[in-house]
């Protein structure tokens, strides 16, 4: 005998079930174009310096929530500048460093910690730079503390660190205040190494440099009262300026104090 089963579900229910069905699936298809969206927006934009709002932190994954516009950009916690806070309402630039297309959460990946991101600033602060008639040669930088950049002109009327710093200093000063205080100091390129050297060193005076160009070692020779100045708060004026050249620094005062300092 076969027995008839009636469900226990009413029209009404099976109306309602439906309806939710639908909602969550418009609800899908409807993120879905909108994450299309952003990454056609900011797919092959890596590089390139956004602003937005910080909107919030999310503890859950340790970073912040920046509004761009058009799309939502996260900070990591590895690319914040370290010991700032971004509080909700403050408005931040950052250069994008990545667009994850596989990503089921936010695609598009900002940062405030990679040395691009001076780069960025310094185009947006300088026109020389983005005319060619200055160049960017090399940057090394320790966020949050100090950065050197090493700068070239292609015009000999043009000096490469006035063109960078401004007129008394207004255009660094624009940079630093977005860095919240990171030190930023200008240094002129130079095809002569030991000149160069001796530039990524400043503000210390030095007395001589010897060059080792097999293994890429400068020993560099200073005042005992400039050796602190070369050497830097925990080494790093030195370290920064072997980032800078290239060249592995050994600073030696004319006393008995010494440092060596390899480029990291």
């Amino acid at each position: 005998m076969i027995k008839e089963w009636e469900p226990d579900i009413s029209d009404d229910d099976f109306g309602r079930i439906a309806a939710q069905s639908f909602k969550q699936m418009m609800s899908t298809k409807v993120r879905d174009a909108k994450r299309s969206n952003i990454l056609d927006t900011y797919r092959g934009r890596e590089g390139d310096l956004v602003t937005g709002i910080v909107t919030q932190f999310d503890p859950r994954f340790n970073q912040t929530i920046v509004d761009l516009g058009d799309a939502e950009a996260v900070i990591p916690s590895a690319e914040k500048i370290p010991f700032e806070r971004l509080e909700r309402g403050n408005r931040v630039k950052a250069v994008i460093v990545e667009v994850r297309e596989e990503s089921k959460g936010t695609p598009v990946i900002i940062s405030r910690s990679k040395p691009e991101f001076i780069e960025r600033m310094l185009e947006l602060e300088i026109p020389e730079l983005t005319d060619g008639t200055v160049e960017l040669r090399e940057i090394a930088r320790e966020a949050g503390s100090r950065t050197k950049i090493a700068v070239y002109s292609n015009d000999s009327n043009v000096d490469p660190k006035g063109a960078c710093v401004g007129s008394r200093g207004s255009r660094v000063r624009q940079i630093v205040n977005e860095l919240r205080g990171e030190k930023l100091d200008v240094v002129e390129w130079r095809e002569d190494k030991v000149r160069f050297i001796i530039e990524a060193l400043g503000p210390a005076m030095i007395d001589e440099v010897e060059l080792n160009e097999e293994d890429k070692t400068a020993r560099v020779i200073v005042s005992d009262s400039q050796l602190s100045l070369a050497i830097g708060k925990e080494g790093q004026n030195a370290r920064l300026a072997a980032k800078l050249t290239g060249y592995k620094i050994d600073i030696e005062g004319k006393g008995d104090l010494s440092l060596s300092q390899e480029e990291e």
